[in-house]
């Protein structure tokens, strides 16, 4: 359920139901973090979405950029196994970026990732090829999404601070 504000427009969303199985709920909430962290980033000019709300340079923009780079380094080249090497999670923002490109980068990956966790089902405790940790056996798909929930989660806190420090904008 997604609260409105005066206007009309959605200013708070709810986390999922209880009445699921184990691979659903876990996606459920991975999603519903993934659009948390995604609201945060409406109705923002490219340049108070790049603004750095914080000394170590974290801006909204670059969440959504370095979330984007950890779906698909998780999930597409550990799990699948896909690409040369990992993307860089930590890359400064390059400076031109915009809030609908950043976004339908994240959306894509997330559509990727999406697909893998799908073609997992059912199987949980299957591992992927390799890790992201070195000299760490591959994690299975019950780990990855945990883990993304965890990773997701603490950044969709970090983007509640930055957006309230932007407009004064509160709400998940």
């Amino acid at each position: 359920m997604t609260d409105t504000t005066a206007a009309g427009k959605p200013s708070d969303v709810r986390p999922p139901g209880i009445e699921a199985d184990e691979p659903s709920t876990l996606l459920t909430f991975l999603d519903y973090l993934r659009e948390a962290v995604i609201g945060k980033t409406d109705g923002l000019t490219d340049e108070d979405a790049r603004r750095p709300g914080v000394a170590s340079g974290t801006s909204l923009l670059w969440l959504v950029r370095h979330l984007t780079a950890v779906e698909l380094n998780w999930f597409l080249w550990a799990y699948r196994g896909e690409g040369g090497e990992p993307r860089d999670d930590d890359a400064p923002s390059p400076g031109d970026e915009s809030v609908a490109g950043s976004v339908a980068d994240y959306r894509a990956a997330i559509a990727r990732a999406n697909e893998v966790i799908a073609a997992a089902a059912g199987h949980l405790d299957r591992p992927g090829v390799r890790s992201l940790r070195p000299n760490a056996p591959a994690p299975s798909m019950r780990w990855l999404l945990v883990h993304m929930i965890e990773e997701t989660g603490r950044h969709a806190g970090h983007a509640d601070i930055l957006r309230e420090q932007l407009d004064g904008a509160v709400g998940r």
